[in-house]
């Protein structure tokens, strides 16, 4: 009878000793928790690897330096730099035409009114398709030039994740007493602490 009486607070002490290991088990020391980094540890191939990626596909080297903020911004700039080039060559592909249409003799352009006359002229036909294919070159070297700054963007950024910005470095502004003299000396101090 004795151990029947023994066993139900047995069973209440271990059943509380569980559910005590489990509380402690879940709490956190503050002295262990390590804080990440604010910047990348330092990978001597990051930058190679997003310039390249940005390269391959504008884009790409942003989103692999997690800054998916930057995407639309380069799609945007090269959007505009192709949409530039098209419209272009499409004014320059009308003027064209009609300047070869009135080549070969003929009198129905769209640059010709309802009465027959000449709205434009030939030789303003001729400064038409220099002025747009001019423009044309142009939206190409644009969108070539941000196409290029893309890449630069996405190497840059890569190099900077890696630089260490920490309290351990400072720049203060030092004054300086000399006793022997009496005069003051201004300065700056570097500070490296280790």
């Amino acid at each position: 009878m004795k151990i029947k009486n023994l066993i139900l607070p047995i069973i209440f002490f271990l059943f509380f000793l569980k559910l005590s290991a489990q509380d402690d088990s879940l709490l956190i020391d503050p002295q262990l928790v390590i804080e990440e980094p604010a910047y990348k540890p330092y990978d001597p191939l990051s930058p190679a690897r997003a310039a390249f990626y940005s390269a391959v596909l504008p884009g790409l080297g942003q989103a692999y330096n997690g800054k998916y903020w930057k995407i639309p911004i380069v799609y945007t700039a090269l959007g505009v730099g192709v949409y530039f080039y098209l419209e272009n060559d499409r004014q320059y592909d009308r003027y064209r035409s009609a300047y070869k249409s009135r080549l070969a003799g003929n009198t129905d352009d769209e640059f010709y009114d309802e009465n027959g006359q000449q709205r434009v002229s030939t030789s303003a036909l001729i400064e038409a398709q220099r002025f747009y294919q001019r423009n044309k070159e142009v939206s190409v070297m644009v969108t070539l030039g941000l196409y290029a700054l893309n890449i630069i963007d996405a190497n840059v950024d890569a190099h900077l994740q890696q630089f260490n910005v920490s309290e351990d470095l400072s720049l203060r502004p030092n004054l300086d007493y000399d006793q022997f003299t009496g005069t003051t000396g201004y300065g700056l101090t570097l500070n490296f602490n280790f």
